[in-house]
């Protein structure tokens, strides 16, 4: 049977709309767009590039608890609503992305809180210790 388990961040948005942070399904963990939320107190800074640095922050944290990291990276969408902010987020993205190089998509849309600048979703491979033994 396929292992199916949910990640909550303690975001607040979690428990009012109804969604997990990320949802493991056996080998893969699919990311919630994930914004610049501490989750801790429920802040959220102006600076774009700062929200870039927490967003990233966040999904390694569920990356983390879902036994997958940034090199497990296989997919990820970058939202902002913007299109110039996407630019001065390139170094934090590519500490995270650049040797690892997921197939990747940016697109400019209106986000659920005027307040965020920047959201991003990810999909990772975790593979099974039988396979990553191949």
């Amino acid at each position: 049977m396929t292992e199916r388990r949910t990640i909550l961040s303690g975001s607040s948005f979690e428990e009012r709309i109804g969604y997990a942070r990320a949802v493991v399904d056996g080998e893969w963990v699919h990311v919630s767009g994930t914004t610049g939320f501490d989750y801790a107190t429920m802040t959220i800074v102006d600076d774009v590039v700062a929200q870039a640095r927490q967003c990233v922050a966040n999904i390694g944290a569920a990356l983390a608890e879902a036994g997958a990291g940034f090199a497990d990276v296989v997919r990820v969408r970058y939202l902002f609503p913007e299109r110039d902010d996407f630019e001065p987020c390139w170094p934090v993205l590519r500490e995270c992305f650049g040797e690892v190089r997921p197939a990747a998509t940016m697109q400019v849309c209106g986000l659920a809180d005027p307040r965020m600048r920047i959201e991003i979703e990810v999909t990772a491979h975790r593979p099974t210790a039988d396979r990553a033994a191949e």
